[in-house]
């Protein structure tokens, strides 16, 4: 939802002449909508530009900000807007404009940052005095949640001409190296110098040949793009600057490691420990980095295409904005992009190694396997052949009580007066003992066999 210069709110969606409701709320002879039909369909209508009438000075603001603090954050624009009696912006507002007084407002949330922009008709009787910031309320623009990441002063100012006087130019930027072109394919010029000064702003300096209102608040708002985003990539080198030591040396560490897989020098199972905590080291880099590197990438990639949308043209003697960056960001964010690559080789090369001792142990471990199931077979055979033995041993010890037993009672029968010979007894039942014993053992034998 946006806000309009008189403060009444409009939808992003067109109403119709004849009702009173939107399209998506009206009857079609469509399929119901997808939930994301319209959200989608206006995504392209955010953040809309702001038309922008010679001569301007506007003030910018980019604010990081927690997740947390994005609630204080809309009931601080609150303020500001009950502040001038305007409506404030809905709770799920994403972006916000408004003219609150003498200052026009606009209010931007990015993924990681808050951007915010005032801006006040008039060029100022000197190069950069009384800011568009000067307008708000006292210890508002402090109070915005977060942290400041850009700041920035701009002034549209009415040019005549062919090219403006780099003497004139240079008086806005006390002297410091300016960078600027044409822009806009000849309808205006662009000066900075990518500094931040004694206030704790840098400079933008826009001058209007032929610039219509929308041409002259694209152009002013690509310029604070590129600063917001040019600075939001350079978040990752600090990162890129840290972690690079580090990798040098786990990079050390695992070549010693790999030379010492390759030597066999010292025991496979403490080396795969080694390599595991190196290992672990390089996923914990990785995971608290990539973030940061992905970003990184997406906001330099965002810096190009805003630099490619001014449609620079060279003046004499001054570095472009597109030539500046390229001499400039290209060589941090290349930086950036090269730590994250070797972390992220270096995560493959280190599950590689240990993928190949692991193996190497997976092996030795089998052999010893193999090794221990041999003797254990060995084993067996030797306690096979012993249980075989006891088990002779066993028959006759059983044959020779049984033999013993019918002894006995032959012996107690022939003293009874029966004419049985025991002698003659005991060596008749000792065959037919050993047989029955004989026939028992093997019978119980298979019954277990079975089981």
């Amino acid at each position: 939802m946006t806000v309009d210069m008189d403060g009444t709110t409009g939808d992003a969606t067109r109403r119709d002449s004849h009702s009173s409701k939107p399209p998506a709320e009206r009857g079609t002879n469509l399929p119901p909508n997808h939930p994301e039909r319209i959200a989608l369909a206006n995504e392209v209508h955010a953040r809309p530009y702001e038309a922008l009438h010679t001569p301007q000075r506007a003030t910018y603001v980019a604010a990081v900000i927690d997740k947390e603090e994005r609630e204080h954050e809309l009931l601080h624009l609150a303020a500001l807007c009950k502040h001038f009696g305007v409506a404030a912006p809905p709770a799920a507002a994403s972006h916000f404009s408004a003219m609150l007084g003498p200052v026009r407002v606009k209010w931007e949330r990015h993924a990681e940052f808050s951007g915010y922009t005032f801006i006040v008709p008039g060029e100022g009787a000197r190069p950069f005095d009384k800011p568009a910031s000067e307008s708000l309320p006292d210890g508002w623009l402090p109070g915005i949640p977060g942290k400041t990441i850009v700041a920035a002063h701009a002034k549209l100012a009415k040019h005549t001409g062919r090219i403006p006087d780099i003497e004139l130019v240079d008086e806005h930027f006390d002297g410091k190296t300016i960078v600027g072109a044409e822009i806009g394919d000849g309808a205006g010029f662009a000066f900075t110098d990518f500094q931040i000064h004694g206030d704790g702003y840098a400079r933008f300096l826009v001058l209007d040949r032929s610039l219509v209102p929308r041409q002259a608040g694209r152009m002013l708002q690509r310029l604070f793009e590129i600063e917001s985003y040019r600075v939001m990539a350079l978040l990752a080198l600090p990162l890129a600057r840290a972690y690079a030591p580090r990798i040098l040396a786990v990079e050390r560490s695992l070549a010693s490691l790999a030379e010492q897989i390759a030597k066999r020098d010292g025991g496979d199972e403490a080396l795969l420990g080694k390599l595991t905590t190196l290992a672990a080291d390089v996923e914990s880099a990785l995971v608290a980095s990539q973030y940061r590197f992905s970003a990184s990438r997406a906001y330099y990639d965002l810096v190009r295409s805003r630099i490619a949308e001014l449609q620079e043209r060279p003046l004499p003697g001054i570095q472009t904005i597109d030539e500046f960056m390229t001499r400039r960001l290209a060589p941090a964010m290349a930086t950036c992009f090269s730590v994250s690559q070797r972390l992220r080789d270096l995560s493959e090369r280190v599950a590689q190694a240990s993928s190949l001792l692991s193996t190497r142990v997976e092996i030795a471990r089998e052999k010893q396997n193999q090794a221990l199931l041999a003797s254990m077979d060995r084993r067996a055979s030797l306690q096979l052949r012993l249980q075989q033995t006891v088990e002779g041993l066993s028959v006759v010890a059983i044959t020779y009580y049984a033999a013993g037993l019918v002894g006995y009672v032959t012996k107690g029968l022939k003293a009874g007066g029966l004419g049985i010979d025991p002698e003659l007894s005991i060596a008749l039942a000792i065959p037919a003992v050993l047989v029955v014993v004989a026939l028992a053992l093997r019978r119980t034998r298979r019954k277990l066999g079975a089981h």
